[in-house]
């Protein structure tokens, strides 16, 4: 090979390393094809964690809100109840002062039979007063309790006396002194009464 074509054959090598050179330079830089996305690792999972703790929180809330509210209404009520319980026991020591007048009216008028032409006048007019007073307690609530025949309850009566019958079955009410008052189901003055026992067998006699 002559020196010419050494020379050639240099240059043509040249020429190719050249090329070669220049492909894989444009292969290594290719710029990414249009829409391809290159992965993000992690964005995703971070952003379902805050969602997650949000959702969390959000829940939580509620249940503190669901039981401030229940809290504030159960404080109503019992508010309310005892407003309302409060207002009723001033009226019914009220209406208890009143009811001794209103017995000793009743048993006035018991002789009223008895009374001549023109204290029956007034009588009468007392006992419309009468029935005033006990449409007002009726309208409260406050009605007398029926006493005689049932068995006798020491949150109901106050027992002044035992009397030994045969007609009752012992521990009945037999007959009431002092007429008891009850206000919706709380007693606001118990009946006096007296209660039924056994009739005592007679002693057996004695024999010398």
């Amino acid at each position: 090979m002559t020196k010419a074509d050494n020379k050639n054959h240099e240059k043509d090598q040249s020429e190719m390393d050249k090329v070669n050179a220049e492909c894989m330079c444009s292969h290594e830089c290719t710029p990414a094809q249009e829409g391809e996305v290159k992965p993000q690792p992690n964005v995703v999972s971070i952003e379902e964690k805050e969602i997650e703790a949000l959702r969390r929180d959000a829940a939580d809330n509620k249940d503190k809100y669901l039981r401030v509210l229940a809290e504030a209404e159960n404080q109503r009520k019992r508010l309310q109840k005892e407003r309302q319980e409060l207002i009723q026991y001033a009226l019914q020591n009220v209406i208890a002062d009143f009811l001794n007048p209103i017995d000793q009216m009743e048993n006035a008028l018991k002789f009223k039979d008895q009374m001549s032409a023109e204290v029956k006048g007034w009588a009468l007019g007392f006992e419309m007063i009468l029935n005033q007073f006990k449409d007002v307690l009726a309208t409260n609530g406050v009605a007398p309790m029926v006493s005689v025949g049932t068995s006798f309850d020491p949150h109901l009566h106050e027992a002044i006396e035992m009397v030994e019958t045969g007609e009752f079955a012992p521990g009945t009410v037999v007959e009431e002194s002092l007429k008891g008052y009850k206000m919706g189901e709380r007693v606001i003055r118990p009946a006096r009464v007296k209660v039924a026992k056994a009739v005592s067998e007679p002693a057996p006699e004695q024999t010398e």
